[in-house]
């Protein structure tokens, strides 16, 4: 009868089922593994040792009674026990027992035995050994029973391998991700971020994330004296630290050799890596990491810090010109402001400049208050003096008359020679439109008199002003090379008409325009009044006071 019959190879089912033979290996596990062998026979141990489990790669240890091999097995943890059944102290039962129940031990167990039985068999059986080898045996007897025993364990070590593959591979993939994200929020930066603080604070972020690097420094070039001057310092895990620690680190910037990053370090045990910050050929600063601690930066460092470089010189070229466009779209502001003010109303320039698409040739149909100033006598009065003198008085009232204007925000049309056009309720809308326009009559009125304490008496001039409203077509009015903001329609002509026949320091406004502001002045009534080109007469007012 085979040496295993009974137990492994016999018909006998209630013991064939706890067995498998796998396929020989030249050796059961790449690790090696710890056997502990529990056997008073010194013969059996050593021919187990050599025979079996030493030329299998086994780590070995064994134990010459129960007891002993109770306190090993808990004390070394082996990966597979080979026992007797029979042993002084403590047989195998009971030690296969106090692992069990005791000690909620797993590891797996073959039973070596010189008597067998049924009863043996579920004993141990119930008990958790995973195999029963009658004695005398060979050793290919035992490697396969070995082999039999530690198929779990194999299958544990695979599965365990296996999960420390699958976290291994998840960290590479979520650092994959967290570079892609790091490289995506600083290529949104190209077009988000204009202010240099936010922009290098965010490339600096986006460094020390991705190389895992203990600290990393942003410099830029000095126009001035051609070294690299630190814009932007940080440590991992501080908030940040612009500019903190500005200091000068190179007297010239060195294109690294085929513009690649240049890994060093400083003579403390730290790595450094750095990489230029270019635009074509052109160095204007770097990028430095620094990693304390001992090994130096990976080729995938380098890569990435290339990448992160690249996206970073992009972003601060592209603030620079934004900034650029910016301070040089505010300077053309201010020059049209400035230039433009002289003649249109601050309210015509600002919405010029604010939405310039907007200035277009055509116009809207609006309620308008218009106003119409002119001097009387001017024609004979500038008969008599040189024309220098003519301009310069000219300008101090035409000034008098803009002003008293612009104070009611009103829009200044045009200046006529002598006379001065003006509308309200346009471009920005205003409640209370008829009212401004009769305030600035007034305040023109005024002016003119407190003008006529600082001249001459033979330089003594009066407007003569006609207030009115009505529907009229607001807009650019011309070519698209030149155009004027103007107002034209019948109630332009009206209002014209007024100012012809009002003498000089006289305010003539009509019935339209005096029901709408009568609360606010005082007025005496000219009666019916036939105007130039209208089919009907129509009743003036002549304002006296304004409140």
């Amino acid at each position: 009868m085979d040496k295993r019959a009974g137990f492994r190879h016999t018909g006998n089912n209630c013991h064939r089922s706890f067995t498998f033979v796998h396929p020989r290996h030249e050796k059961l596990f790449m690790d090696k593994l710890k056997a502990l062998v529990v056997d008073d026979s010194k013969q059996v141990r050593d021919f187990v040792i050599e025979y079996v489990l030493e030329p299998e790669g086994f780590e070995v240890d064994f134990a010459t009674d129960g007891a002993a091999g109770l306190q090993k097995a808990l004390a070394t943890n082996p990966d597979i026990i080979l026992m007797d059944y029979e042993m002084p102290r403590m047989t195998g039962l009971e030690l296969l027992h106090s692992l069990r129940n005791e000690h909620n031990c797993k590891v797996p167990v073959i039973l070596m035995t010189s008597h067998g039985s049924e009863q043996i068999a579920v004993d141990v059986f119930r008990l958790g050994v995973h195999d029963y080898i009658m004695k005398p045996f060979v050793p290919q007897d035992m490697i396969d029973a070995i082999e039999n025993a530690l198929h779990v364990t194999r299958l544990q070590r695979e599965k365990e391998a296996l999960t420390r593959r699958v976290m291994q591979a998840n960290q590479q993939l979520t650092q994959h991700l967290e570079e892609l994200n790091a490289l995506y929020e600083v290529g949104k930066s190209i077009t988000a971020l204009v202010q240099p603080s936010k922009l290098f604070e965010r490339i600096v972020d986006a460094v020390l994330l991705v190389t895992h690097s203990d600290e990393c420094l942003l410099g830029l070039v000095d126009s001035g004296s051609g070294k690299i001057q630190t814009q932007f310092k940080k440590n991992r895990g501080e908030q940040h630290n612009p500019r903190g620690k500005t200091r000068l680190l190179n007297s010239k910037v060195l294109l690294p050799a085929n513009g690649h990053p240049s890994n060093g370090g400083n003579g403390s045990g730290a790595s450094e890596l750095s990489v230029p910050l270019q635009v074509g050929k052109r160095v204007f600063g770097l990028l430095k990491i620094r990693k304390k601690g001992e090994g130096a930066f990976s080729a995938h460092d380098k890569r990435l810090l290339g990448m992160l470089a690249d996206y970073a010189a992009i972003a601060i070229q592209n603030m620079r010109l934004v900034r650029q466009i910016h301070a040089t779209k505010e300077r053309e502001k201010q020059q049209i402001r400035n230039l433009f003010e002289r003649y249109v109303a601050p309210s015509v320039v600002q919405q010029v400049l604010a939405e310039p698409g907007k200035v277009r040739l055509g116009g809207t149909r609006q309620t308008l208050t218009i106003l119409f100033a002119d001097v009387r006598g001017f024609s004979t009065f500038s008969s008599r003096i040189s024309p220098e003198v003519l301009v310069e008085l000219l300008n101090q009232y035409i000034r008098v008359a803009a002003d008293a204007v612009l104070a009611q925000e009103g829009t200044l049309d045009k200046f006529m020679g002598d006379a001065v056009m003006a509308f309200f309720n346009a471009p920005l809308p205003q409640v209370d439109h008829p009212i401004r326009a009769v305030r600035a009559a007034w305040a023109i009125k005024q002016a003119v008199r407190g003008l006529h304490r600082h001249l001459p008496r033979e330089y003594h001039l009066d407007f003569g002003i006609g207030v009115g409203i009505g529907d009229a077509v607001v807009g650019n009015i011309g070519t698209a090379q030149m155009m004027n903001y103007t107002v034209i329609g019948d109630a332009v002509n009206r209002t014209k008409r007024l100012q012809e026949i009002a003498s000089g320091g006289q305010i003539l406004i009509s019935q339209v325009t005096y029901n709408m502001v009568q609360e606010y002045i005082q007025a005496r009534s000219l009666g019916d009044v036939q105007l130039k080109g209208q089919s009907f007469p129509e009743t003036l007012y002549e304002v006296l006071e304004v409140r």
